[in-house]
């Protein structure tokens, strides 16, 4: 846990206030769940929280025995991959979209009122 410093404006504590400062982010908006390198990963793991989506995985997986094989393995992987792509597809089209948002807001230029 970082605790904010709040410095007076004498100047003797520049570097120190500097310093402080690194610790705090920008004050800029962020909706967006994703970005570029965890995608994938957090997406699947988000899907198989899903019941559904556990229901075929686990479908899957029980076809991959050849004892219990019902079906042939690319048949009952291709529900499972459709509604994964599928689902995938809209996700990032909806973060792409937060994301487009989130730059027009943060881009917005702004000016303080007085009262």
């Amino acid at each position: 846990s970082k605790w904010r410093i709040v410095l007076p404006d004498n100047g003797r504590q520049w570097k120190d206030w500097k310093q402080a400062s690194t610790f705090y982010s920008r004050n800029r908006i962020q909706t967006t769940k994703y970005t570029w390198f965890i995608f994938l990963p957090r997406n699947l793991l988000g899907q198989f929280h899903r019941l559904n989506d556990l229901y075929f995985f686990f479908l899957v997986v029980l076809n991959w025995f050849p004892q219990v094989e019902v079906f042939h393995r690319e048949v009952v992987m291709l529900p499972l991959a459709v509604v994964l792509l599928a689902t995938m597809i809209d996700d990032a089209l909806e973060d792409y979209r937060k994301y487009q948002y989130d730059k027009t807001i943060n881009f917005t230029k702004t000016r303080a009122y007085d009262k």
